[in-house]
C-alpha cells in the first residue's frame, strides 16, 4: 500500500508527517528548510513508496484565503508538475499550530521545546495528516 505524506508549508520551513505502511497512523517525520523541500521529496517519495501528498491549506476563520494561500497554491502546482503520478490533496489547516502547541503542553514538554517552531511545524503536519486520514475513512 502506498503511504501518505503531509506538508505544513511555510516560507522558511516545512513540517512533514508520514503514515505507517497501512495508512492508519500519522507520525511526525521531520522539518526541512522550505528551499530544500523538493530535493527532500525527490528522495522520500520512492524510498517510502508515497502515493499521496497532503498540503495544509491556510484559510481565515471566514474560509477566505490567508496571506499564505497563494504560496501553497504555487507549491501545489510545482508538486503536480514534479510528481505527476501522485495525488495532491488540500486539507484545511486552521488551528493546527494552536493544536500543536496545546498537545505539546498536554504532553508535558519543556518551555524550550514548546518554543521550537520546527517541532510545532512537524506536529502541525501530523495533525493535518490525521485530519486527512479521518476524512477519507468517512
Amino acid at each position: 500500500m502506498q503511504r501518505i505524506v503531509a506538508l505544513d508549508f511555510g516560507l522558511k520551513r516545512t513540517g512533514i508527517a508520514l503514515t505507517d505502511e497501512l495508512n492508519i497512523i500519522a507520525s511526525g517525520l521531520t522539518t526541512v528548510d522550505s528551499r530544500e523541500l523538493m530535493t527532500f521529496l525527490e528522495h522520500l517519495i520512492p524510498e517510502k513508496n508515497i502515493g499521496t501528498i497532503v498540503l495544509g491549506e491556510p484559510k481565515r476563520l471566514n474560509l477566505k484565503d490567508s496571506h499564505s494561500s497563494a504560496n501553497v497554491r504555487l507549491l501545489k502546482e510545482a508538486l503536480e508538475k514534479n510528481f505527476p503520478t501522485l495525488q495532491i490533496a488540500l486539507v484545511d489547516e486552521r488551528f493546527t499550530s494552536k493544536m500543536a502547541v496545546q498537545s505539546m503542553h498536554i504532553g508535558g514538554l519543556s518551555k524550550k521545546k514548546k518554543k521550537d517552531k520546527a517541532l510545532i511545524d512537524e506536529i502541525s503536519a501530523t495533525i493535518i495528516l490525521q485530519s486527512y486520514l479521518e476524512k477519507v475513512r468517512r
